[in-house]
């Protein structure tokens, strides 16, 4: 059972759903050293979870090493999470990317509705005991045009909800095809011409040096005349004092703000005293119907991620989309033990592997097996954790080549992986074949030889000589040792030619044992080698 650490307040059913899997430890508003001290306190934690307000960087991670294995963060934001220390440290970052999409996406729409009709203003007026209605004429959304900054999960939402209000929708994201935002019902255009056209512009990117002030000065200078700007989605997207600047000269007419560089907002944040503008405290996912959706969408990648599975939303690890993760993760799986197999019988030392994905796997994300792969070669010959989430990363420092191929052929398999190690520059010295049998890895291949054998448990390795008696004979061996056979396949290339045997024992050899198989008549070449159990 995993420990897990809860330091930052997340709705109720996920608390349950972690706490039903494993030990889970509610402590909030704990001081960064308490955190630090309660980190490697009894033995430490295997998961810890936060929200927004943690910051999560090398000196806490270096605290809760070397036990903590994942992050989990019950937001779409990681600002606050340093992924590279993250990687580095083999911690995997989960967060809950789609939770907060509807909650978020809503209170743009109720911002500009606020906005464009003066609704704060004129709820202030009523209560001071004025009806000044002529004051507080506004404007319809219907007509205008909203250009959305940032086409991802909430931005489409907006889009399609503006829609819904008969805007004319425009925006402007790198990383989308023309075809994938019309499907939001938005056209695509470059950021220039989306400030000069729009009505309304919102702000919907990640922070991230690439859009940090992505609407500085110069952007709001250069925006239609009398536009609306609204951020709700991080914090220093939005240049505020040039958003101020902009308000007060009047070339904005209006702004909503749910986001701050300093949050709480800081008291001296010149959009506390500009003219038409609409603040909330970071509301954008505050909706019950949403805290309970992202608690619950973390709570299941962090659950995931403890149980060896790479979640779908893993921020610094290959991951794959939740319809086609079950069907990839035996071949996962094949790719760690076909690596662990490949370290016990190469004949000599290599800095190289080379992946073959072959047949149906070869079409999707097979990211996920050389990660595993890379970790099985790795994870013995190194102190360092190796896993999904620094498995590229230790290879490369490491000096370790890796190279991936695809191909359409498998017969007579579906799916099947190929795992060559050797020099980088040469033959390999060694390759291996693997595909699954009722989810479960099997080698399918070793070098010229066909063979079918389960890849788990102990197993004794021959390369003997194809002559009646050998197979008796290392059997009697055996036997005479009290060692239990559970299943063995022999190959041969040809017959009286060079022939392999993979025999699955329940107990250990001694090498008293190994040694009287290796001087067993016809017997090239024995060893034993460990994989995890089924």
């Amino acid at each position: 059972m995993a420990r897990i650490l809860i330091v930052e307040p997340v709705a109720q059913p996920a608390i349950d759903l972690l706490s039903g899997a494993h030990e889970a430890d509610v402590r909030l508003g704990l001081a960064r050293a308490d955190l630090l001290q309660a980190l490697g306190d009894g033995g430490g934690w295997d998961a810890l979870v936060v929200r927004s307000q943690t910051r999560v960087d090398a000196e806490l991670l270096a605290a809760a090493a070397p036990r903590l294995s994942v992050v989990g963060v019950a937001s779409v934001g990681i600002d606050r999470i340093n992924v590279e220390a993250a990687t580095r440290a083999g911690v995997m970052i989960v967060n809950a990317p789609t939770g907060n999409t509807i909650a978020a996406a809503e209170h743009t729409m109720a911002l500009m509705l606020a906005l464009l009709r003066h609704v704060a203003e004129a709820d202030a007026s009523v209560r001071a005991g004025e009806w000044e209605r002529g004051r507080y004429t506004g404007r319809e959304l219907r007509g205008k045009t909203l250009g959305v900054i940032g086409l991802g999960k909430i931005g489409k939402a907006v889009a399609r909800r503006a829609a819904g209000f008969e805007m004319r929708v425009i925006a402007s994201d790198p990383y989308l095809t023309e075809e994938q935002a019309a499907d939001a019902g938005a056209k695509l255009v470059g950021l220039a011409e989306l400030l000069h056209r729009s009505d309304v512009i919102t702000v919907h990117t990640p922070l991230a040096a690439r859009t940090r002030s992505i609407l500085g000065r110069a952007q709001l200078e250069a925006t239609k005349p009398g536009a609306f700007v609204l951020n709700v989605a991080r914090g220093g997207i939005v240049d505020e004092q040039a958003l101020a600047d902009a308000l007060v000269s009047g070339h904005l007419a209006g702004a909503a703000v749910d986001v701050y560089s300093t949050e709480p907002m800081a008291t001296d944040n010149p959009l506390r005293s500009a003219p038409n503008v609409v603040l909330t405290p970071h509301l954008g996912a505050s909706t019950a119907e949403a805290q309970d959706r992202v608690g619950l969408e973390m709570a299941e990648q962090v659950l995931m991620a403890l149980a060896g599975v790479t979640p779908p939303y893993a921020v610094n690890a290959p991951a794959v989309a939740a319809e086609t993760a079950p069907k990839l993760r035996p071949y996962v799986e094949l790719g760690r033990r076909l690596a662990i197999l490949a370290r016990q019988l190469a004949p000599g030392a290599f800095d190289a592997i080379s992946l073959t994905y072959a047949g149906e796997i070869a079409a999707g994300e097979c990211a996920p097996i050389r990660t595993a792969a890379i970790a099985g070669i790795l994870e013995a010959v190194t102190d360092q954790r190796v896993n999904a989430v620094n498995a590229d990363l230790v290879a490369h420092e490491r000096g370790l080549t890796v190279r991936e191929v695809r191909t359409a052929s498998s017969e007579p398999w579906a799916s099947l992986v190929e795992l060559s190690v050797g020099p980088a520059e040469g033959a390999p010295i060694l390759t291996l074949a693997g595909s699954t049998a009722h989810g479960r890895p099997h080698l399918a291949g070793l070098d010229a030889f066909a063979i079918d054998a389960e890849l788990a448990g102990l197993m004794l390795v021959t390369r003997h000589h194809d002559r009646p008696g050998i197979v008796g004979a290392v059997g009697t061996i055996l036997a005479a040792a009290g060692i239990n056979i559970s299943s063995l396949e022999l190959s041969r290339l040809s017959e009286r030619g060079e022939a392999m045997m993979f025999v699955s024992v329940d107990d250990p050899l001694d090498a008293s044992v190994l040694e009287k198989v290796r001087h067993a008549d016809g017997m090239v070449d024995a060893r034993v080698v460990e994989l995890p159990a089924r």
